[in-house]
């Protein structure tokens, strides 16, 4: 809703000094949101004067018609001499009365005027039109052309209002009270602990039984119709331009008189109204539900297929609008400039129900300023002032006269009634207001309060949104200030922080980000595309989607079973922009439907779902593990002069793995794999002791080439997924924190040789269970592959660091630890120690 200062200041008696930042201050402070103050006609600079065209010349020759005009400014210019000036508009003709900017002055966008030669002429400043002031389209594809009545050589900055202050604000749905100047006038009031001068309080006629006849076949879609019919309106007449700017200064373009006061009186009083033409309306107006298959042309020349739900005004022939969303093209007002007019008008003014409009609105995809205004809620009470302040201002301006009949049908209606305790917004802000303050802010807006401790409130016929004890509690607490109320928080009672689970969770994205990996959020959505990008085969598990009924892309309209395609195509994105030293992970869940679901059930809105029915609807859902994964490119350690760095490979995705099982206290074990989308030869099978079995964690390792090339991915790409919820099922008891000896360590290096197809991670399990309880670390430093060892064989060297927490070990001991631990690699495993 788009305010001029200029005109709230009718409503409200500001003091003189406010500007439009003070009342924006004031207004946030009661709670609405003005996103902006706009300053109109800021740096304008005269003169700018209103001019009579005394002569037209045109000129020959140029690509665009081009005139060159005498105008008369009278004295504004200094000599009263008449004014030449070169224009390319051919909306003005010789005896016009226009705007004109003179030499000297400056425009909007700091665009200084000057006298200059063009077209072969000199001229002496500029006719303007109105984007040229800043005062947006007039519709008039021109210049501005005045009414006559102005006299020559006055300011035109004044005569057409360009210096104003426009406060922008977003109102929310429960406020649509605040869509009109009325409303932000009462809240301004408020703020500032002014009177209020309601333009709906007018003198209206009673009805009687001489109005235009209206027949409401849906009392609950319209509530309230009111009709008054005004004749005699002078086709000549324009919207003055007062009425033209305040349009403009609020968003909205002028059209012609009967309509530039139909909307001029909706953004006063914040009820939409319609004008039809009298003479083009065949019979009574009804109001009614569309039937099935009919047709509207609306407006704005869409022919629209109705639905029944639709509600709809109409005449003997049918529908001839769409009821509180836009009117029909066949009792549209006559337009002027096409030589037709309208001198007989019905004014409708209806109060519609306001999700039937909403629901309109959205399926025939047509939101109107109507339509927005009914959908927040309008002041059904207001209707009958709408229509008279309407009927006025088309008899003041166009000179028409109000025929005598009014027509009123209303749907029988009480007020609303809530029963509220006096010191309930007291306890719910925490803060002591006392019942005086409560009651005297809750008249303030509107409401009629009566009782002591236990108050009967009658909401005002303007707020559907007060509709119970803490609607009433809001108001009292926001017009009191948000500002002043305590910031405390909460003492929580003991025992209730995060859960082992959700420790684990973080744990390991802060372990992850420490290991230099960066956390990218992606969207849980896949498609058939990327599941084929990434081989995966026609019965593989992961091919087994949850298929969305409304997904926001019909590329990716299931849910995810893998992390892989978020974090691979995140990778993808950033390579492409220039970044290709890549560390990614991501924590989240993974949607595995087991065939086993049930039909959800509907829970109920009016009441607590029960146990039961909570029940039956995490059954339908499908298996929602919570995976962790990551994916790497480029280099992982930097070259400087330290080094020459080195790229990422399978080993550090594998690593990743070991990070993420290390936070949990679990050992891994890590064997050759074969699973899609890795390369077969470099994938890694991730195993966690569950219950005494191994099972399955993940698998890490080289992305499959083809993989990397249907996905554009870095060359040697690699990525790790494990499941979180198998880890921590391997978690045996609390985390143990690491105990560190005073003792010194004894170190042990052996080389084993084995056959080439005998796995690594065999070999050091058998070198940890055989080494005891002595062994501290064991690392393998070197993997070497030659003729010194024969064909089909390699040599492993590793690392063992031994060390007991209660005394120092001797060579002895030490040497025995670590020959069994040779003895048990070489049983299970086939190792030799090298050069033995």
């Amino acid at each position: 809703m788009r305010v001029p200062l200029s005109w709230l200041r009718e409503y409200v008696d500001l003091p003189a000094t406010e500007t439009g930042r003070d009342v924006q201050a004031e207004l946030v402070a009661v709670g609405l949101e003005v996103e902006t103050v706009e300053q109109t006609g800021a740096g304008l600079k005269g003169p700018l004067v209103v001019g009579k065209v005394l002569t037209i010349e045109e000129l020959e020759g140029f690509k665009k018609p081009i005139r060159f005009c005498t105008v008369d400014v009278g004295t504004a210019n200094g000599t009263g001499e008449p004014q030449e000036i070169v224009c390319g508009a051919r909306n003005f003709a010789v005896g016009d009365k226009v705007v004109v900017v003179l030499p000297g002055a400056v425009l909007p966008g700091d665009f200084a005027i000057a006298s200059r030669k063009t077209y072969g002429k000199t001229s002496h400043g500029m006719i303007c039109s109105g984007d040229e002031l800043g005062m947006g389209d007039d519709g008039s594809g021109g210049i501005i052309v005045l009414p006559p009545e102005h006299e020559v050589g006055t300011d035109a900055i004044e005569l057409l209002q360009l210096v104003d202050e426009v406060l922008d604000i977003a109102v929310t749905p429960d406020r649509g009270y605040c869509l009109s100047m009325r409303g932000v006038a009462r809240e301004t009031a408020i703020a500032y602990g002014l009177p209020l001068r309601d333009p709906a309080l007018l003198d209206v006629p009673a009805p009687n039984a001489y109005g235009y006849p209206v027949q409401v076949a849906d009392p609950i879609g319209c509530s309230r119709f009111t009709a008054r019919t005004v004749v005699g309106l002078q086709p000549e007449a324009r919207s003055p331009i007062w009425l033209q700017r305040r349009l403009q200064k609020a968003g909205m373009r002028p059209i012609s008189l009967a309509v530039d006061v139909t909307n001029y009186v909706m953004l006063e009083l914040g009820q939409p109204l319609h004008a039809y033409d009298r003479t083009r309306i065949d019979g009574p107006i009804g109001v009614r539900r569309a039937e099935r298959g009919e047709k509207l042309t609306t407006l704005d020349g869409a022919v629209r297929v109705l639905d029944p739900a639709d509600l709809v005004i109409t005449d003997n022939r049918g529908p001839i609008g769409l009821a509180g969303v836009m009117g029909g093209a066949n009792t549209e007002i006559a337009d002027a400039a096409k030589d037709a007019h309208t001198t007989e008008v019905v004014i409708e003014a209806a109060h519609f129900d306001a999700i039937s409009i909403a629901r309109t609105a959205r399926r025939n995809k047509l939101a109107s300023e109507a339509s927005k205004r009914f959908e927040r809620g309008v002041d059904p009470q207001a209707a009958a002032a709408a229509a008279q302040r309407t009927v006025d201002l088309l008899v003041l301006l166009a000179g028409g006269t109000a025929e005598a009949g009014v027509t009123e049908v209303t749907a029988p209606s009480g007020p609303r009634t809530i029963t509220m305790a006096a010191d309930h917004p007291d306890r719910v802000a925490g803060v002591a207001y006392g019942r005086e303050t409560v009651v005297r802010r809750l008249q303030e807006v509107g409401c009629d309060v009566y009782g002591q401790d236990e108050l009967l409130v009658t909401a005002p016929s303007w707020r559907p949104d007060l509709n119970e004890p803490n609607d009433l509690a809001e108001e009292v607490i926001r017009l009191e200030g948000y500002e002043n109320l305590p910031s405390t928080l909460p003492t929580p009672p003991s025992g209730r922080g995060l859960t082992d689970r959700q420790r684990l969770h973080r744990r390991v994205g802060r372990a992850l980000a420490g290991a230099g990996y960066v956390e990218a959020l992606n969207y849980p959505f896949t498609g058939e595309a990327v599941l084929d990008q990434l081989g995966l085969a026609a019965d593989d598990d992961r091919r087994r989607t949850v298929r969305l009924v409304n997904p926001l892309s019909d590329e990716e309209p299931s849910l995810r079973t893998t992390l892989l395609p978020g974090l691979l195509g995140a990778l993808r994105r950033n390579d492409g922009r220039g970044s290709h030293d890549l560390a990614l992970f991501e924590t989240g869940l993974v949607f595995r439907p087991t065939g086993q679901e049930t039909k959800p059930v509907r829970l109920p809105v009016d009441r607590r779902p029960t146990d039961e029915e909570i029940a039956s609807l995490n059954a339908a859902l499908p298996r929602q593990p919570r995976r962790a994964a990551v994916v790497l490119a480029g280099a992982r350690e930097q070259a400087g002069w330290w080094g020459k760095g080195r790229p990422a490979d399978w080993a550090d995705s594998v690593e990743a793995a070991r990070t993420i099982a290390r936070e949990a206290g679990v050992e891994l074990t890590v064997r050759a794999g074969q699973h899609a989308p890795w390369h077969p030869g470099r994938c890694a099978a991730l195993y966690v002791t569950v219950n005494g079995e191994e099972t399955l964690f993940g698998h890490a390792g080289e992305l499959h080439p083809r993989v990397i090339k249907e996905l554009h991915l870095p060359e040697r790409t690699c990525a790790m997924e494990v499941e979180l919820d198998v880890l921590e099922q391997a978690v045996d008891g609390a985390l143990q924190a690491p105990r560190i000896s005073t003792f010194p360590v004894a170190t042990q290096d052996v080389a084993l040789v084995v056959e080439q197809n005998v796995p690594a991670a065999e070999v050091e399990r058998a070198l940890r269970e055989g080494a005891g309880e002595l062994l501290e670390s064991l690392r393998l430093f070197d993997v070497f592959t030659g003729e010194q060892i024969g064909g089909g064989r390699k040599s492993l060297a590793y690392a063992l660091r031994f060390r007991a927490a209660d005394r120092t070990l001797t060579v002895d001991e030490a040497t025995a630890a670590r020959d069994a631990a040779v003895a048990l690699a070489a049983e299970r495993t086939g190792a030799v120690l090298r050069g033995a």
